[in-house]
C-alpha cells in the first residue's frame, strides 16, 4: 500500500521567497510564464494575424476510411466496448472506436513500428481518439498520463502531414505540439523521432535551458513536426527564426498544466499565428472551467473523449495521512517518518516542496545529516537534472527532494514504494497532478479529501 503523508503548515510561506508560490518546473525554464524581458511581455512583438480563408491555400484533413470490420460492428457492441474501457464521448458525429490496430488503416511504415512494440491492442484513448483525429475533427482528450495519448495524436499527425505539400525553404512546421515543460517535450520528441524516421519526416524539440543554436538550425533546415514549450517558441517567432504559416495540425498537450503554470497569454499569442481552419487537438488530465474556456475559444464543433470515471473517485490502495502542524514541528516529523520508511530496503521517497530555495535548503540539510538525498528543480541544468533523475531511478539516491518539475520525468519510475508530500500553500489539484505523474496507474482522488484540505487551508491560512 502506498502511504501519502500531507504536511500542511500555514505560517512559513513568506520566509521562503515571499509572495504566492509558483511551480518549480517550467517549460523553457520559466514558471508562471516567461518573465518580462528586454522587449516587454513575451509575445508583445507578435501581431495577431487577420486571416482571409478565401486567400489561404486549401488543405485536406479528413483521411478516415472506416474499416469494414468497424462498419459491421453493431452499435450495441460498440457501447459495450466503451463501457468496459470507461470511454465516454460527447459531440456530433463521433466515429466508432477501433479495437484492433489494423482497423486504423495506418500506412505500412507506421504499422511496422507498432508491430515491433509487441502491443496487443490500442489503449482506450487511441481506440476512440484515432478515428476522431483521422476524420479531421477538433477534439478534447481527457486522460491520465500513461494512457497512450502521445501516439493518439502523433500517428494521425503523421498521416495528416503526408497528405500536405512538401515543405519549401522558409516554411515552418506543419504539426505543432505545445507542451508545458521540457521534460514532457523531450518525451514526446522521442516518440515522434521514432515514428518520424519510419515515415521520413523531420522533427525537432525546442525548449529553454538548452543552447538555441542547434534548435535554430533544425528550424531553418525545415521540420514537419515541432514539439515546443511556449516560452522558447515565442522567442523564435519574435525573432523570425520560424513561423506558423504552414501549421494545420495543432496539439495542446497537458493544457491544464500549461494554464496552471501561467502560459495562457503565450498560448493565445501562438495560436493567433496559426490559420483558424486548422485541426486542433487538446489534451488534459482534468476538465476545469479554465480548460473548458480554452477549448471553446480554440476548437470548433469538437468531440470530447473522456477516459475513466467522469466523477473522480478514491483509490483505496492509498493510505492518506494529513498532518496539520506548525513550522517548527514539520522537519522533526519528516525525519521520524523517513527513518521508518528507509528502514526497508529499496524504498524510495519523493519529497515535494513548493520553492526552489526550499528544495536546496532541505537537500543540503539532509545530506549534511547523512541522508542519501538529491534535489531537483527548474533552475538546474538539463544535464544535472537528467543525472539526478537517473540516480533516483536506479536507487543510488533513494530520496528525491523536488519541486513539481520532477514529476515530468518520473512517469515510468517503478519501485516507488513510499512517498512523502511536503507542501505548504499549494493548490490541492496540484498535489494530484504530481501524484498522477509519479505513481503509474494512480487515479486522482478529490471527492473524499478535497473538501477537508480546502477547509483546513481556510481555517489556518
Amino acid at each position: 500500500m502506498l502511504h501519502l503523508f500531507f504536511f500542511f503548515f500555514f505560517f512559513s510561506t513568506r520566509r521562503y521567497g515571499g509572495g504566492p508560490p509558483r511551480f518549480g518546473g517550467g517549460g523553457g525554464g520559466n514558471r508562471g510564464g516567461p518573465p518580462p524581458g528586454k522587449f516587454g511581455n513575451p509575445g508583445e512583438r507578435l501581431r495577431k494575424k487577420h486571416w482571409n480563408l478565401d486567400e489561404l491555400p486549401k488543405f485536406q484533413k479528413n483521411f478516415y476510411q472506416e474499416h469494414p470490420d468497424v462498419t459491421r460492428r453493431p452499435l450495441q457492441e460498440v457501447e459495450q466496448y466503451r463501457r468496459s474501457k470507461e470511454v465516454t464521448v460527447k459531440g456530433r458525429d463521433c466515429p466508432k472506436p477501433i479495437v484492433k490496430f489494423h482497423e486504423a488503416a495506418f500506412p505500412s511504415y507506421v504499422m511496422d513500428v507498432i508491430v515491433k512494440q509487441n502491443w496487443t491492442e490500442p489503449t482506450p484513448i487511441q481506440s476512440q481518439g484515432w478515428p476522431v483525429a483521422l476524420s479531421g475533427k477538433d477534439m478534447v482528450g481527457i486522460a491520465q498520463t500513461g494512457s497512450g495519448k502521445t501516439l493518439a495524436y502523433l500517428l494521425p499527425a503523421i498521416v495528416h502531414i503526408q497528405h500536405q505539400p512538401f515543405l519549401e525553404h522558409g516554411d515552418g512546421p506543419i504539426c505543432l505540439v505545445l507542451a508545458p515543460t521540457r521534460e514532457l517535450a523531450q518525451q514526446v520528441q522521442q516518440v515522434a523521432a521514432e515514428y518520424g524516421r519510419a515515415s521520413r519526416l523531420k522533427t525537432t524539440c525546442i525548449y529553454g535551458g538548452a543552447p538555441k543554436g542547434p534548435q535554430i538550425r533544425d528550424l531553418e533546415r525545415g521540420v514537419e513536426i515541432c514539439i515546443a514549450t511556449p516560452g522558447r517558441l515565442i522567442d523564435f517567432l519574435e525573432c523570425g527564426k520560424t513561423n506558423l504559416r504552414r501549421c494545420t495540425y495543432l496539439v495542446l498537450d497537458e493544457a491544464d498544466r500549461m494554464l496552471d503554470m501561467g502560459f495562457e497569454p503565450q498560448i493565445r499569442k501562438i495560436v493567433d499565428q496559426i490559420r483558424p481552419d486548422r485541426q486542433t487537438l487538446m489534451w488534459s488530465a482534468t476538465w476545469p472551467k479554465e480548460v473548458r474556456q480554452l477549448a471553446e475559444d480554440f476548437l470548433k464543433d469538437y468531440v470530447q473523449i473522456n477516459i475513466g470515471a467522469l466523477q473522480l473517485s478514491a483509490n483505496h490502495n492509498i493510505l492518506q495521512i494529513v498532518d496539520v502542524c506548525n513550522d517548527l514541528e514539520k522537519e522533526d516529523k519528516l525525519i521520524r517518518l523517513l527513518e521508518e520508511i528507509m528502514s526497508e530496503k529499496e524504498n524510495k521517497t519523493i519529497i515535494f516542496v513548493e520553492t526552489k530555495r526550499r528544495c536546496d535548503e532541505l537537500t543540503r540539510r539532509m545530506r549534511r545529516d547523512g541522508w542519501p538525498a538529491m534535489g531537483i528543480h527548474g533552475d538546474k541544468s538539463q544535464q544535472e537534472r537528467d543525472w539526478v533523475l537517473n540516480e533516483f531511478r536506479y536507487g543510488k539516491a533513494p530520496i528525491l527532494i523536488a519541486t513539481d518539475v520532477a514529476s515530468r520525468g518520473l512517469g515510468h519510475v517503478t519501485l516507488i514504494l513510499k512517498k512523502v508530500l511536503f507542501f505548504s500553500h499549494l493548490k490541492v489539484e496540484s498535489l494530484w497532478q504530481a501524484l498522477g505523474m509519479t505513481v503509474p496507474g494512480l487515479e486522482r482522488e478529490l471527492d473524499d479529501i478535497l473538501e477537508l484540505l480546502n477547509w483546513l487551508a481556510t481555517q489556518w491560512a
